[in-house]
């Protein structure tokens, strides 16, 4: 199994294959609107704009397993992502990250690359880099600020 076996749903509720995203490089992050981390869209939107014309996405997983902390529905937070930050790369339907319902694209992400402290996604804005072959190169964790990421990002786009 890969990457591209993998189906998620877009922020409207429809099926999408990862396999649209072969070829590029990915940064996934799961999301919260209300997390003390939630500024770190800025800093993904930049990143999407720098580099989304060479073969990079965004791809934006919201996530209420943590403290609550993105209690909307998908619409509302698709909506106050692009109203107070301007964001405009693909956001998808909330998701569990750990658990008995995490989804499957984060099952295989964290079985692919561990933290130091493990498999578990431990907060909001934990972020997945994989390479244009699928393969996952990098976590990140919450406190990792997306401009962090940029070199790494550039390297594999070069």
């Amino acid at each position: 199994m890969n990457i591209y076996d993998l189906e998620v749903k877009d922020v409207n509720g429809n099926m999408v294959s990862m396999k649209e995203y072969k070829g590029k490089v990915l940064l996934v992050v799961n999301t919260a609107t209300g997390c003390g981390f939630t500024p770190q869209y800025e800093g993904l939107q930049k990143l999407y704009e720098q580099y989304k014309d060479h073969g990079f996405e965004v791809l934006d997983f919201p996530c209420n397993q943590f403290g609550n902390q993105a209690p909307g529905s998908n619409e509302e937070i698709h909506q106050f992502c692009q109203l107070k930050y301007n964001t405009s790369f693909p956001m998808f339907t909330k998701v569990d990250v750990n658990g008995k319902n995490q989804a499957p694209l984060f099952a295989y992400l964290k079985q692919q690359k561990k933290s130091l402290l493990g498999a578990k996604i431990k907060w909001n804005f934990t972020k997945f880099l994989i390479d244009q072959e699928g393969n996952v190169v990098g976590r990140f964790e919450p406190t990792t600020q997306p401009n962090k990421i940029s070199n790494k990002i550039a390297a594999l786009l070069s």
